[in-house]
């Protein structure tokens, strides 16, 4: 038997549709501008040809599910929303060719990458980790999985509104790098494993939101998410 000093934080997880069980989170992995109109928004554009995806990630602990109220985080007064695809892994897979990436896959939910903007930009200004502006406590939220094993998504309107204004509104066909090239470039430099979670990237129109601000979100064929920004922390 093994005894802790102090009890270990509980194993994160989503609930799954149609399922009592519910879906262990491994990591979080992350997609950076992999939308043409976001990466021209934040100055960034993207050419394809010469570049490949890139990536970053999130402590499970930041995972927050949809429905759920979390506070505006201190130390930044630019906090962002991001509507994004979350691709849910479902069997372990490395170097996996692009043809094979659907059989990795076990579903799919909605999901928003919140993201302190201010502290990215200084960030990635000065070539720092994008920790503080990415790695935030409830950021990562994510709506129930919808179970799809072996389902390869190529397209599906997605967006998002915040009070009831459409601020986000694209098509999933419009991802640079798509579901199967995401999975054959990531299992390069991870072996992966069921329970991750892959935030596929979010499209243009990205935006502040204030406490009391009520988000919402959807994926067609997927899913809705919501989040309720509460007091400042």
């Amino acid at each position: 038997m093994t005894i802790y000093l102090f009890p270990p934080p509980p194993v994160a997880s989503v609930p799954v549709r149609g399922h009592a069980e519910l879906f262990p989170v491994n990591r979080l992995f992350f997609v950076g501008r992999n939308y043409h109109a976001h990466a021209v928004e934040m100055g960034k554009p993207v050419d394809k040809s010469v570049e490949r995806p890139f990536y970053f990630t999130k402590a499970p602990q930041t995972l927050a599910l949809s429905g759920a109220t979390t506070p505006y985080p201190s130390e930044t007064a630019n906090y962002h929303f991001e509507m994004e695809l979350v691709l849910a892994i479902g069997q372990p897979g490395f170097r996996v060719k692009a043809e094979d990436t659907h059989t990795i896959i076990y579903g799919y939910a909605a999901g928003l990458d919140m993201t302190r903007r201010d502290l990215q930009l200084v960030a990635r200004d000065k070539g720092r980790p994008w920790d503080l502006g990415k790695d935030v406590e409830h950021s990562s939220v994510c709506s129930e999985i919808v179970p799809m094993p072996g389902v390869v998504i190529e397209r599906g309107n997605i967006e998002l509104s915040v009070n009831g204004a459409v601020k986000q509104k694209s098509d999933v066909d419009k991802l640079i790098w798509n579901i199967r090239e995401i999975i054959a470039d990531l299992s390069l430099f991870y072996h992966l494993q069921p329970g991750d979670l892959i935030y596929t990237g979010t499209p243009e129109g990205v935006g502040a939101v204030l406490p009391g601000d009520q988000i919402t979100g959807s994926v067609e064929g997927v899913g809705s998410v919501a989040l309720t920004i509460g007091p400042k922390a």
